[in-house]
């Protein structure tokens, strides 16, 4: 297979370099095209204002592309322009961060492997239920493991995989499990702080209510220590909505 390898925390990052480092291992080829800096949580946010600039990056048995833009900006130009040839799969992470529930609005890391889905390309997103340097080899080579065994041709247009890792040792997770990410959204607030000088600033911070959690859904999922792989579709056509306002609007209007 011929991998494009992305991700939003930085083409630095720990998790990319596992990530390349397992799929080197596999014996498939990988090329790397990732964001330069950390771009957590910029969601599919592209850039138009300003030139996109990039340079190599080459050390230690590592091979990669930086750009000076969002992990959309590095899947698009990516594949339109800075890789030569066809590409089989995207890949993007592994995140420093769980990536469930509405996270897959805000996520970097699921926006690059949804620009690739809506490019017409299979892609996966990897993610890691922790914020804590670890070392991830296993957890990659799960990951790559699993790309020949996935039906790619079978799967619809405009859908990617996101997968989850739980905060526990590979050794010590509990299986895979496929299901429906989580509806519950995060409870939120800022956390209001001054600078040396006396102004205020704020820290965002949030939770999603445990009591909010469906059992058989990711976050919960993830929590009890499973590894959970969940399609995502990106429709964002409400039909039942629009079927029911056409009704209204038909009555309304005498038809």
């Amino acid at each position: 297979m011929r991998i494009l390898l992305t991700n939003d925390d930085g083409i630095q990052a720990h998790g990319i370099r596992a990530l390349y480092a397992a799929i080197k291992e596999a014996g498939h080829e990988v090329e790397v095209v990732a964001p330069v800096a950390e771009q957590s949580a910029v969601g599919h946010a592209i850039t138009f204002h300003t030139p996109l600039r990039v340079h190599t990056f080459q050390e230690d048995g590592f091979s990669g592309i930086g750009v000076h833009g969002t992990p959309a900006d590095c899947v698009k130009l990516g594949l339109s322009s800075l890789v030569r040839g066809d590409v089989d799969v995207v890949m993007s992470g592994i995140n420093k961060g769980a990536n469930v529930g509405v996270d897959i609005v805000y996520s970097g890391t699921v926006s690059a492997a949804t620009e690739a889905a809506l490019m017409s390309l299979p892609a996966m997103a990897v993610s890691m239920d922790d914020f804590t340097p670890r070392d991830l080899t296993e957890q990659a080579r799960f990951a790559v493991s699993l790309l020949p065994d996935i039906p790619w041709s079978e799967i619809p247009a405009k859908t990617l995989l996101n997968l989850n890792f739980p905060s526990c040792d590979f050794a010590e997770h509990k299986g895979l499990r496929l299901c429906p990410h989580t509806r519950a959204a995060y409870r939120d607030w800022y956390v209001e702080r001054q600078d040396p000088r006396g102004n205020p600033y704020y820290w965002l911070e949030g939770e999603i209510p445990p009591e909010a959690l469906s059992p058989d859904r990711d976050r919960a999922l993830l929590t009890a220590g499973y590894v959970t792989l969940t399609p995502l579709h990106f429709d964002f056509n409400d039909r039942a909505t629009l079927a029911r306002l056409q009704e209204r609007m038909d009555k309304a209007n005498g038809r």
